[in-house]
């Protein structure tokens, strides 16, 4: 699914429940991690459930970085499912020009998400950036 119709789907659901449900749906179609990649290393802070980012670089002129992704929680699982349609196949320069929080709102994810979910969200935006950045230096 691409973000157009993620946002088509969250626009044509009526209410937050059946929005939930899809979050859940789009986090059970995650491949999981191997088990070697959930390590320490690859964990992500300021997540309370247990989330795991592992990245590669697609060479090429110009280089894009691919995401992986993983979590304990369904409900966060989707929410790596949104950050990995909105930044998985980019360049570090596309990575740092996407409006993530203009994304999370028209979602309507604002108002529904718990702030300790929340926060975990834009941990896992705020660990791709830096991959990003680095990637680009």
């Amino acid at each position: 699914m691409q973000l157009d119709d993620l946002v088509e789907n969250f626009e044509f659901l009526d209410n937050w429940e059946e929005r939930y449900r899809l979050l859940i749906d789009l986090g059970r179609q995650l491949p999981e991690l191997p088990a070697e990649a959930q390590t320490e290393e690859n964990r992500v802070e300021g997540c309370t459930s247990n989330v795991w980012l592992i990245h590669e670089v697609e060479p090429g002129p110009p280089p894009r970085l691919n995401f992986r992704a993983d979590s304990d929680a369904f409900i966060v699982k989707g929410l790596i499912a949104i950050i990995l349609m909105a930044y998985s196949g980019r360049t570090p320069e596309e990575i740092q020009g996407t409006d993530i929080k203009g994304l999370f709102e028209k979602l309507g994810l604002e108002q529904q998400l718990t702030p300790n979910r929340r926060n975990g969200f834009f941990a896992m935006v705020e660990r791709i950036r830096e991959i990003a950045a680095r990637e680009a230096a």
